[in-house]
């Protein structure tokens, strides 16, 4: 079995909660995953749109959670460095943890991706998406993905 990322918020391809959003209490959901590879020391997690019109926007940035965890609670503090280890980077407004989905029009979609690792990174203050995905090459011994959508006219 590979690598899969899941959430009880929502189901894959389908529509995020307010709650997780601009328009509501803007909390990160709850992610949970299984089958990681064995050899796995460390996950990290990136939350983007790629629906916008500037490109991608990163969402979430949040790394070296332990090898022994397999879920991620709603809500997780918007701090730098959580329990066990946990570091959050910047989203693409430049602020430390998760920013809900908030698109001016339209249905975007929004890619939360995981990825196993073979190493605890090296703590980085301000780590971007870009930063991170620098950090984990050579690294990664398999990703999976939660693909859900959001549009502030067809939420739930």
């Amino acid at each position: 079995m590979n690598l899969q990322l899941m959430s009880d918020a929502f189901k894959h391809e389908g529509i995020i909660p307010d709650l997780y959003t601009c328009k509501g209490e803007n909390i990160s959901p709850p992610l949970r995953w299984k089958n990681p590879p064995e050899e796995t020391e460390s996950f990290a997690i990136i939350a983007e749109d790629t629906d916008t019109p500037f490109g991608t926007i990163t969402h979430w940035v949040i790394y070296n959670i332990p090898a022994v965890k397999s879920e991620l609670p709603e809500a997780i503090p918007q701090q730098e460095s959580l329990s066990g280890g946990t570091l959050q980077g910047k989203n693409g407004m430049r602020k430390t943890g998760y920013m809900g989905p908030c698109p001016p029009w339209g249905k975007h979609r929004y890619f939360f991706k995981i990825y196993a690792l073979d190493t605890v990174l090296k703590p980085e203050s301000n780590m971007s998406k870009k930063k991170l995905m620098k950090a984990i090459e050579g690294h990664a011994l398999g990703e999976a993905q939660l693909m859900g959508l959001y549009s502030k006219k067809c939420s739930s």
